[in-house]
C-alpha cells in the first residue's frame, strides 16, 4: 500500500507580498508642503514690508502712486514735533511697562505654583485678562476711570476729589501702562509657570540647609534659573511696548489726548496714512524708524544677557 504523500502547502495558497518598489522622491516635493505656508506668509508679512520700505522713499499717498523722493521722508522727520512726541511717549511706554512685565509675573507665576487648595481658580483668573479682547478691556477701564467712573466715584465717596485720569497728559499714559500691564501679567505668568518647572527642587533644599531665607533663595536660586526667560519676556513686551496703539488711543482717544502730547509713533503712523488724503509714504517712513528702533532693543537686551553670562 503505497504512503501518502506530505505537502507542504495548500494548492491555491497565495504567495507572500514581494519587495516593494521604492518611489523616488521628487526633488520639488518638500517645497510643495511648505507652499501654502510660503503662500500666506508671504502675502501677508514679506509683500507687505517690501512695499512699505519702497513707499517709504515715496511721496505716495491713498489714491496716488507716488514719485521717488530719496530720504525727503525721513529728512522731514527731524523736523516733525509730532514724531519726536510719539517717539518720546513710546520710548516712555517701553521703560514704564518692561520692568513691571519681566517681574511682576515672575512673582505671581512663584505664588501660583503652588499646589493649594483653589489655586486652579486663581490662575483662571489671572489668565482671562490675556484672552479678552484688547478693545473691550481698554473700554472697560475707561469706564472705570472716567471722570464719572467707578475710581473716582469712590474717590468722592471718601472726601478725596476726582482725579483727571482720562484728562491729565502724564496720567493718560500711566493709566495706559497700567492696562497694559494688567492685560499681559497672565500670559508672561504662564511662561515662567514652564520655566519654574525645570528648576530642580534640589537647589532649593541646598540653600535652604545652608540657612538662606525665601528673598535670598529667589536671588540666588530663581533668578539664576530662568533668566533666560527673563531675557525672552524682556525682549518679547520691549517690542509690544514700543509698538503700543490700542491702549493709549482707547485711553486718550484718536487725537491722542490734549494737544495730541499721548500720540505714540503706531498712533502717527495710523493717522498719517489712512483717509482719502493719508501721507502713505510719509507714514511708511515712521513705520521703518519703528521696525529699525524695535530690531535695536531686541539687539541689547541680547547684549545684555551676554555680558552678564560672560
Amino acid at each position: 500500500m503505497a504512503s501518502p504523500t506530505l505537502t507542504t502547502g495548500t494548492p491555491g495558497a497565495r504567495k507572500g507580498p514581494g519587495p516593494r518598489r521604492v518611489r523616488r522622491q521628487l526633488p520639488a516635493s518638500p517645497w510643495l508642503f511648505a507652499a501654502p505656508g510660503l503662500l500666506i506668509a508671504g502675502a501677508f508679512i514679506l509683500y507687505p514690508f517690501v512695499s512699505t520700505l519702497v513707499n517709504a522713499f515715496t511721496d505716495r499717498r491713498t489714491l496716488v502712486p507716488g514719485e521717488f523722493v530719496g530720504l525727503a521722508n525721513f529728512r522731514e522727520l527731524l523736523h516733525d514735533d509730532m514724531f519726536w512726541i510719539g517717539l518720546r511717549n513710546s520710548s516712555l511706554y517701553v521703560l514704564g511697562v518692561v520692568p513691571a512685565l519681566v517681574l511682576l509675573p515672575l512673582l505671581l507665576a512663584l505664588l501660583v505654583q503652588k499646589n493649594i487648595p483653589g489655586i486652579t481658580f486663581f490662575r483662571s483668573a489671572f489668565y482671562t485678562p490675556v484672552v479678552a479682547s484688547i478693545v473691550v478691556v481698554g473700554l472697560i477701564w475707561v469706564w472705570l476711570l472716567d471722570e464719572r467712573g467707578l475710581v473716582n466715584s469712590l474717590l468722592e465717596t471718601l472726601g478725596a476729589s476726582p482725579v483727571g485720569f482720562l484728562s491729565d497728559q502724564w496720567l493718560i499714559l500711566l493709566s495706559a501702562m497700567g492696562v497694559t500691564v494688567w492685560k499681559g501679567l497672565g500670559y508672561y505668568m504662564i511662561i515662567y509657570l514652564a520655566a519654574l518647572a525645570n528648576v530642580p527642587r534640589e537647589l532649593h533644599e541646598a540653600a535652604a540647609v545652608d540657612g538662606a531665607g525665601a528673598v535670598r533663595r529667589f536671588l540666588t536660586v530663581t533668578v539664576p534659573a530662568v533668566r533666560s526667560t527673563m531675557v525672552l519676556v524682556a525682549a518679547l513686551s520691549s517690542v509690544a511696548a514700543f509698538k503700543v496703539f490700542s491702549e493709549v488711543y482707547l485711553m486718550a482717544g484718536p487725537n491722542g489726548g490734549p494737544a495730541g502730547e499721548d500720540t505714540t509713533l503706531v498712533m502717527l503712523v495710523q493717522r498719517t496714512g489712512t483717509g482719502l488724503t493719508g501721507r502713505v509714504g510719509y507714514a511708511s517712513a515712521i513705520s521703518v524708524v519703528v521696525f529699525v528702533v524695535t530690531v535695536v532693543l531686541m539687539l541689547l537686551v541680547l547684549r545684555a544677557d551676554r555680558k552678564e553670562e560672560s
